[in-house]
C-alpha cells in the first residue's frame, strides 16, 4: 500500500508531532556551507542552489540592517590527505574539493559577508560538532537560530538537530535551504518539522527580523 504524503502529514498531526516551537527573542542567522563546493553545479559537491541563495541574500541584508548577528560555515580540511575529515573522507571523493585555501571552501560570492560578520570553520556535518558555536550564541544570549544554507539533508539537518538538543529554536527556512537531491530534500525537511524545529517561511522570517513578529 502506498501512503501519500499528505497522510502522512496528517498521520504525525494526530500523533501530535509538528507542534510549534516559534520564534524567540535573540535571533541569530546561520548561513551553512554557501561556499563553491557546494553552490557550483559543476563541482564534485555542488548543485545549483540559486533560489537559497537569493533568499539568503535577503535575510542577510535585512539582519545586517537590524543588528541581528550572522554565522557563516565552511567545511575545510588543512591536513594531508584530508585526514583531519576522519572516516568521512572514506566515505564520499568530494572532500577532496575541500582543502584549506582553496576556492572550493570560500563563501559564494553572491552573499555578503558583513564586517561584524563570523566565520564558523567545521570538519563534520553539524556546526556545533567540535567548534564553539554553542560559547559564541551564549556570549550574545541568542535563544533563535534561523537556518540557510546546505545540503538540507546534511549539514542543515544535523545543525537543527544538535541546536535542538542544545537548546536552541531551530527555524529552518525553506526557500533558503537546498540539496542535491530533491527526494532527501523534500523529506528532510518533512521530519524536521515534525520533530525537531520549524520550518517557516522567507516572508515570515523577514518580518521576523525587522521585528515585526511578536
Amino acid at each position: 500500500m502506498t501512503i501519500s504524503l499528505s497522510q502522512e502529514h496528517e498521520f504525525f498531526r494526530q500523533r501530535g508531532f509538528g507542534l510549534r516551537i516559534g520564534f524567540g527573542k535573540r535571533p541569530a542567522l546561520l548561513v551553512i556551507d554557501m561556499i563553491h563546493a557546494f553552490t557550483d553545479p559543476s563541482m564534485m559537491l555542488g548543485s545549483d542552489l540559486d533560489g537559497p541563495i537569493e533568499a539568503t541574500r535577503q535575510m542577510l541584508q535585512v539582519a545586517h540592517d537590524n543588528g541581528v548577528p550572522v554565522i557563516f560555515s565552511t567545511v575545510s580540511y588543512s591536513e594531508p590527505g584530508q585526514k583531519d575529515a576522519g572516516i568521512w573522507a572514506l566515505k564520499q571523493k568530494g572532500a577532496a574539493t575541500l582543502v584549506t585555501g582553496t576556492h572550493g571552501v570560500q563563501i559564494d560570492e553572491r552573499l555578503q559577508f558583513g564586517p561584524g560578520d563570523s566565520l564558523l570553520v567545521k570538519k563534520y556535518a553539524s556546526c556545533f560538532f567540535g567548534t564553539d558555536l554553542v560559547s559564541r550564541l551564549l556570549a550574545r544570549n541568542i535563544d533563535t537560530l534561523i537556518i540557510a544554507g546546505c545540503t538540507t539533508s546534511g549539514c542543515v539537518r544535523a545543525t537543527a538537530v544538535d541546536a535542538c538538543q542544545t537548546g536552541f529554536r531551530p527555524m529552518i527556512v525553506r526557500e533558503a535551504v537546498g540539496d542535491r537531491s530533491e527526494a532527501a530534500h523534500v523529506q528532510s525537511l518533512f521530519d524536521l518539522d515534525a520533530k525537531y524545529g520549524d520550518v517557516v517561511t522567507l516572508n515570515d522570517t523577514l518580518h521576523y527580523l525587522k521585528g515585526s513578529l511578536e
